[in-house]
């Protein structure tokens, strides 16, 4: 199971690893391996090599690997190279809820664009199905400009008050 840095208490280290695991999991639709990859990873102070993870979560190499992989994805976790080291290292990244709302900034614009394209090749439909189409492209419009204004608005607070971590 996850190790806790020297000076914390074990056991909440490992109840709130485990939470994320459940509920972060849940909600971003991620394996709860991931959802516990990320918690570690945030709680941790220092990068973490794919062996360091693979035994702090008790897991497979292929399965941490694919989570870590899922967790730069979507904006949270980048991975680098330690100058003069052989191995990546994965970490929280400082901007990392940015990161995340950028992903999902970024997915619902490729359904807008879907949303666009399937409208256009809906001439000759039925009434009902050029109507679910424009419903459909005049959500995914509403969602991503809200959510770039969301973006927009988040870093801006978030610069404003000079936060690094």
């Amino acid at each position: 199971m996850s190790q806790a840095p020297e000076g914390i208490d074990a056991d909440a280290h490992e109840a709130l690893v485990g939470e994320f695991g459940m509920r972060v999991g849940r909600a971003m639709g991620w394996p709860p391996m991931a959802g516990r990859a990320a918690g570690l990873l945030m709680l941790s102070e220092s990068p973490m090599t794919l062996t360091e993870l693979q035994d702090a979560l008790d897991a497979s190499k292929g399965s941490i690997s694919e989570m870590t992989r899922l967790l730069v994805t979507n904006g949270t976790v980048e991975r680098y190279k330690e100058p003069g080291q052989r191995h990546f290292v994965y970490r929280w990244r400082d901007d990392a809820w940015i990161g995340c709302l950028q992903h999902i900034v970024d997915t619902t614009a490729q359904l807008r664009e879907l949303a666009e394209r399937a409208q256009g090749r809906g001439t000759g439909m039925t009434a009902v199905q050029q109507l679910r189409l424009s419903e459909m492209q005049e959500y995914y419009r509403f969602m991503v400009s809200s959510l770039e204004s969301l973006l927009s608005e988040y870093t801006a607070a978030r610069a404003s008050r000079g936060t690094r971590a």
